[in-house]
């Protein structure tokens, strides 16, 4: 369905705060709203945490068996190995989370994919509202001033009512 205006809406659920799935919704709304959508990202549980000034998402590998360890580095041969990391490695080692992070954080690069905060930026440059959930804030104790400028904050009926009418709604 399109508004009054002939433009069309996306509705977008984040409610993860990794840096994994930090990316979808963002690189969703700036390509929606490149469009000249109406995109909205209603932020809840952990992915209200990726409206804060300071972002500090992290991979979390554990439980997600589809996830390829390739490194950034190194000869072609070496960078093209899918290397599989038992999840017994993945929780008992260390800092295994600080690494994956890191390694995905150099091939982003490397591969010229922007950072989730550029991402984030340019949603809102290009139009997208993004919106903070007030019972999340409310129960993890957030306050307004910790996030970027530009954040709404509403509730979970308000987002409903533009989402029933969105053509496209995704929880990502």
């Amino acid at each position: 369905m399109s508004d009054d205006d002939g433009r069309r809406k996306m509705a977008l659920i984040a409610s993860q705060g990794t840096l994994d799935w930090a990316y979808p919704p963002y690189i969703l709304a700036s390509t929606g709203a490149a469009m000249d959508w109406d995109v909205r990202i209603f932020h809840t549980f952990y992915g209200l945490t990726l409206l804060k000034k300071k972002l500090k998402a992290k991979v979390a590998p554990y439980g997600n068996p589809a996830m390829p360890m390739k490194m950034p580095f190194g000869p072609q041969g070496f960078q093209s190995i899918e290397w599989p990391i038992p999840n017994i490695v993945q929780t008992n080692v260390p800092g295994f989370n600080r690494l994956a992070t890191v390694l995905m954080k150099r091939t982003f690069k490397k591969k010229g994919v922007q950072s989730v905060e550029a991402m984030r930026d340019m949603s809102l440059e290009l139009g997208a509202t993004l919106i903070g959930c007030q019972m999340t804030m409310d129960v993890f104790g957030f306050d307004l001033e910790e996030f970027i400028p530009g954040v709404e904050i509403a509730g979970a009926a308000a987002f409903l009512a533009f989402a029933a009418d969105a053509d496209i709604q995704l929880f990502v």
